[in-house]
């Protein structure tokens, strides 16, 4: 198979001008292309005409000679595809069938994994089923009425569901588990731009939809899911994880655990920690969401007269304050909201969120700092672990935003939060916001020395897209959750401290994301069955 790099189009090019552009590239006629796939597809938008960049395989007639001909060619070389494979049994036996916590990305794909392969998982979710899942939070949207066991954070799909569903990843991927997970997400219905787009995304209503197929495709395969069954304790003997108690009331057997319980699973750390499961507190990032009309982003990343089909722009900004801190945009969402992503009631985040068609007028992302355990171990609250010490300071966070506006998302313009003082009016850019908001004063939520690094990041990220920086440009806080605050210590076969155990995703500190949380969900999958026969 031969690989081409770097191939450039229009954006508005039809499908047999991208054939012809291949033919030309290798210097043969087109008849001689026997297929092509497209690799990947980025967008060049340094200069006009904004065009496309592909990475395409192309299998071809008299393949050898074709390289030969282009053996000066830098763009144009062979290539092998890297096609995921499944690990083969390991030789110990399962008595019982695993037993998967939580249905966000690394646990769905987990437990896909199992079922396609013969171990039948259980899987347990505190939440609702998708669908119900997605009543109940625009219930709370509207009502500020919180179900604290299904809301943006908990239930099926987990907390990637109420969000702009962005697949792509940073995580190095030898082995062609991103490509597997795409290829899955496609079979539940996703749209097949996935698989090369360089940004992929679904959006919610997309998301709400593949996370109840890919539920019916592991029951086909044998697996079973229980819906309101939070894990609230667990049953060790010898230092092996025997059972689990659910809801406070049954206690089910078990032999293997995969943990998979997302970033926001606060009661589940602390029970976790009282059971002596090896944790450490981590590095994260918390701020606030700035929103923009998306019209002023696209015009400054595109051009004015750019092709509607480029859809609109997003971004990624980072800066290096002058005491060496970092400050950088997160989780961009295009033509999106800001939601109110509570899951406690007394206490509030915020997140971003799109759905596919990514239609709002207003852009908005997350501009946070990281913090580490030296900035906030003064709130350790007495008589815990201090591996719970990041838990306590997204909560103190959470609790000063719910109090500043009474459950409200706090909002304020961009010239009030340099000032530190109150916003009373809008300016020209409406909050697109999920949930009832109110105009505050969000720097009083924030520590001093976060509070001006945000101000001072803005200010710099106005010199590289222009009126970042506009006085009416809306702040809204806290976003407090950008990941896990805790690390849940596994060893080099996935087990944590407690044997059986197997802790993965972003709750557990080895994830960032969609995509990642459901490439580690298949590497603990991989585990349990280099370790045991199928049932």
């Amino acid at each position: 198979m031969i690989r081409i790099l770097n191939l450039k189009m229009p954006v508005e090019h039809k499908t047999e001008q991208l054939k012809e552009k291949i033919a030309g590239e290798l210097r043969i006629p087109v008849k001689q292309i026997q297929s092509y796939d497209i690799v990947k597809r980025s967008i060049d938008a340094r200069k006009q005409p904004i065009q496309y960049v592909y990475q395409i395989n192309v299998t071809v007639v008299r393949e050898k000679k074709v390289i030969q001909k282009n053996s000066r060619h830098k763009n144009i070389m062979l290539t092998e595809p890297v096609d995921y494979l499944f690990p083969k049994s390991g030789h110990n036996r399962l008595l019982k069938r695993p037993v998967v916590v939580g249905c966000g990305p690394a646990g769905l794909f987990c437990a896909y994994m199992l079922a396609k392969h013969g171990y039948y998982p259980l899987i347990l979710e505190r939440g609702d089923e998708a669908s119900l899942r997605r009543k109940k939070v625009s219930h709370f949207w509207k009502t500020g009425v919180l179900d604290e066991s299904s809301n943006v954070q908990f239930g099926e799909g987990g907390a990637g569901t109420f969000s702009d569903g962005k697949l792509n990843t940073l995580v190095k991927d030898p082995f062609g588990r991103n490509k597997e997970v795409l290829k899955i997400f496609v079979d539940a219905g996703a749209p097949s731009s996935i698989l090369y787009d360089q940004k992929p995304h679904l959006g919610t209503d997309l998301l709400v939809q593949i996370v109840q197929r890919l539920r019916r495709q592991i029951e086909a395969m044998g697996g079973e899911f229980r819906f309101h069954s939070q894990v609230t304790d667990l049953v060790i003997e010898d230092g092996r994880v025997k059972g689990l108690e659910v809801n406070k009331k049954e206690v089910l057997s078990c032999q293997v655990v995969i943990l998979a319980i997302g970033h926001s699973a606060r009661d589940t750390f602390s029970m976790l920690s009282k059971n002596s499961l090896h944790m450490e507190e981590k590095s994260f990032a918390v701020g606030v969401r700035i929103e923009h009309p998306q019209k002023m982003i696209t015009e400054d990343q595109y051009g004015k007269n750019a092709s509607a089909i480029l859809g609109p722009a997003s971004y990624k900004l980072t800066h290096k304050l002058a005491d060496s801190r970092g400050i950088y945009s997160f989780c961009m969402c295009p033509g999106g909201y800001v939601v109110n992503a509570s899951s406690q009631t007394g206490f509030l985040a915020v997140n971003g969120m799109s759905y596919h068609g990514r239609n709002s007028l207003n852009a908005n992302s997350a501009l946070v700092v990281t913090v580490n355990p030296s900035d906030y171990r003064e709130y350790h609250e007495a008589g815990n672990s201090r591996c719970l010490d990041g838990v306590f300071f997204q909560r103190y966070l959470e609790r000063a935003a719910w109090q500043l506006a009474v459950g409200k998302v706090p909002v304020q313009l961009f010239e009030d939060f340099k000032e530190n003082r109150r916003s009373v009016l809008l300016g020209e850019i409406s909050p697109c916001i999920m949930g009832k908001y109110e105009l505050s004063n969000v720097r009083e939520i924030l520590p001093p020395v976060i509070g001006e690094s945000i101000a001072d990041g803005i200010r710099a990220f106005g010199e590289k897209i222009k009126g970042f920086d506009r006085p009416d440009a809306l702040i809204s806080g806290v976003e407090s959750r950008t990941s896990s605050p805790v690390k849940i210590i596994r060893d080099e076969s996935f087990e944590s401290s407690l044997k059986g155990l197997y802790p993965c995703g972003e709750g557990a500190g080895y994830a960032g994301g969609i995509t990642s949380a459901a490439m580690d969900g298949i590497k603990a999958a991989e585990a349990v069955c280099k370790k045991y026969m199928k049932l």
